[in-house]
């Protein structure tokens, strides 16, 4: 029981409103949504500073469902099949972080695509965004690669990210996103 209660005290330390570590389906996608609209409700939160939490969780939480590769991870543990989700408010912001296994094969191309919404400004950003939208190439799993994009242009704050090998197969992904009001 001890144990329980220090993995408390972390959450409570960290200001954790909502911690999930499991598998990402539509039905969670809604029930994540429907619990943080409570919880911001409680704390009487700015409906402007709502709304741009909201925006920016959902593309995560699509994120995490889209590219969760079924086919890739078919004959994986199912640790390797599940993510990671923590919402935290931290003084007058908000951190969400999403944890997910990846291919290890496919780190390069996302740190790419990462290290180049990062280095672009506000007005960049809602360019490469209509460039992106406007060419219309959708991947296998159709989307348009707009996310990490939106995330970016919506909290108008750098990607934290990581890449963890676990093996010469694959890597851990981690995304910190912070929202300011």
């Amino acid at each position: 029981m001890n144990q329980v209660y220090e993995i408390y005290k972390k959450l409570e330390e960290r200001n954790v409103l909502l911690s999930f570590k499991g598998m990402i389906t539509s039905e969670l996608l809604t029930t994540i949504l429907q619990i943080m609209e409570s919880k911001m409700d409680h704390i009487d939160e700015n409906p402007k500073v709502k709304k741009k939490v909201f925006n920016i969780l959902v593309e995560c939480l699509q994120n995490l469902y889209h590219h969760i590769d079924q086919d890739d991870f078919v004959h994986v543990p199912a640790e390797e099949r599940s993510a990671l989700l923590m919402i935290a408010k931290i003084g007058d912001s908000y951190q969400i972080t999403t944890g997910n296994y990846m291919k290890a094969s496919d780190v390069p191309v996302l740190k790419e695509k990462l290290d180049l919404v990062n280095g672009m400004d506000k007005e960049e950003l809602k360019a490469y965004y209509k460039q992106v939208l406007s060419e219309g190439n959708m991947s296998s799993k159709g989307t348009a690669g707009l996310g990490m994009i939106d995330i970016a242009r919506k909290s108008g704050e750098k990607l934290e990210y990581e890449f963890l090998p676990i093996n010469d197969r694959t890597s851990f992904f981690s995304l910190t996103v912070k929202i300011a009001e």
